[in-house]
């Protein structure tokens, strides 16, 4: 069928569609104007400051809706002891402070958690009829995100404080806690006084430390383990390895740490890695990322051998070997008893050495493999990408700590599937 618009025209049917939904906007931003008024007053309410505010006039104020901007009348009431004025209305609808509404507010968190502030605008204007500046959406969802961080934050003091109580849940067969580390793009005054990877650069990036918790109860025909479907759960934040270890710690116990039949901890050979699940996570089973050893001996074996490539593999052959056997002491006893051409690579070789020497018992993966368990952290690193690359490591950005820690937390928490929640419970709040 071809529809026309008279003179036989073909009618332009998305021009329809888009005039067809501002109208039912601005019906539907009456309606709203009309539901949300509120002129019935009560000689006084309670102020902030705790005392008692005198109902002053009823006063008029715009607001952006789902459906469009709305225009509400309310109650206006003075406090005298502090001069501050306020509404009753405005409380109650969630709107203290703001100029949109909580629909549109969780629409500018979702787009700003997912892509460029800038692109976030356009979304909401093509898919919602919503016009709104960039920094808008910046300012939201950096706002939304600051108060899931500081929300966090409480449940982190009181895991510290105190002894977090057993839950009445079922038993958890094996929990996984995994971390790492990767640098974000941050503005100057970001890295001041911070040395970069390069002697003699400043930094240009800050290390954020993302973690996962996930949870196996099963392995394929083949033995190998199966993650259990959308068990992970993601925490993340620019911040020391102490206060990143009591975030990663909460985010087990919530998840079952204490019902866990078996503990594992993964990583890669990070000294703070390690060092954080002796004090946070003791009794876990701790895994060096297999991936990550490997990468240290063909990196190494490429400063050893350069040039006599047949040798090269037959001596990383030997090295691999040990290691996925894990016969570390032996792999160290090569390390340490390879004929150095000159100091660097002596010091090279130490370096390696003292690596898997320290890292030794966390590198049996026979007996891991045995146990049934992942020896990689291929969860962590996708989350790399996944949490933190995606949105925070594109071209041409660059951050402040705070709002990046914001963003941070506002995608952990979706991809946690936990925004939901936290927004009944942000608006029954």
């Amino acid at each position: 069928m071809i529809f026309t618009a008279g003179r036989g025209k073909p009618l332009d049917l998305e021009a329809v569609e888009t005039a067809t939904r501002a109208g039912i906007h601005r019906a539907g931003a009456a309606v709203l104007s009309n539901l949300l008024d509120s002129t019935s007053r009560a000689p006084e309410d309670r102020c902030p400051c705790g005392h008692q505010a005198g109902y002053h006039d009823t006063r008029n104020r715009h607001l952006l809706t789902a459906v469009g901007e709305v225009k509400i009348r309310r109650c206006w009431y003075v406090c005298s002891p502090c001069g501050r004025g306020h509404s009753p209305r405005d409380r109650e609808l969630g709107i203290e402070g703001t100029d949109v509404s909580p629909a549109v507010r969780r629409m500018m968190a979702v787009v700003g958690s997912e892509t460029s502030f800038e692109h976030g605008r356009e979304q909401l204007e093509l898919l919602a009829g919503l016009e709104v500046t960039a920094k808008a959406v910046e300012r939201q969802a950096e706002a939304i995100g600051t108060d899931i961080e500081a929300r966090e934050q409480n449940e982190i003091r009181r895991a510290k404080q105190l002894d977090l109580p057993e839950v009445c849940m079922p038993e958890v067969a094996t929990l996984y806690i995994e971390m790492d580390g990767t640098g974000v793009p941050v503005v100057r005054a970001e890295t001041e006084g911070r040395k970069g990877k390069n002697v003699g650069e400043p930094a240009r990036t800050r290390e954020v430390k993302p973690g996962c918790v996930f949870t196996q109860t099963s392995s394929d025909d083949e033995g190998r383990p199966v993650r259990d479907e959308d068990s992970t759960t993601y925490v993340g934040a620019i911040e020391n390895a102490e206060a990143f270890g009591l975030r990663l710690y909460n985010e087990a116990w919530r998840r079952g740490w204490s019902r866990a039949k078996l503990k594992v901890v993964l990583g890669d050979g990070a000294i703070w890695i390690w060092n954080g699940a002796d004090v946070h996570f003791p009794g876990a089973v701790q895994i060096v990322d297999i991936y990550h050893a490997r990468e240290h001996l063909f990196e190494l074996a490429g400063r050893l051998l350069p040039a006599n490539e047949k040798q090269r593999k037959r001596w990383l052959a030997r090295c691999l070997d040990r290691l996925d056997k894990g016969k570390i002491e032996a792999l160290v006893k090569i390390l340490r008893g390879f004929d150095a051409a000159s100091p660097e690579i002596t010091a090279a070789l130490a370096t390696e050495a003292d690596y898997f020497e320290r890292n030794a018992e966390r590198m049996r993966y026979p007996k891991f493999r045995a146990m049934g368990l992942f020896i990689g952290s291929g969860v962590i690193e996708a989350g790399c990408r996944t949490v933190i690359g995606a949105r925070l490591k594109r071209s041409g950005m660059f951050w402040t700590v705070a709002g990046a820690n914001s963003i941070i937390a506002l995608r952990c928490c979706r991809l946690s599937s936990r925004f939901e929640d936290y927004w009944a419970d942000r608006l029954s709040a």
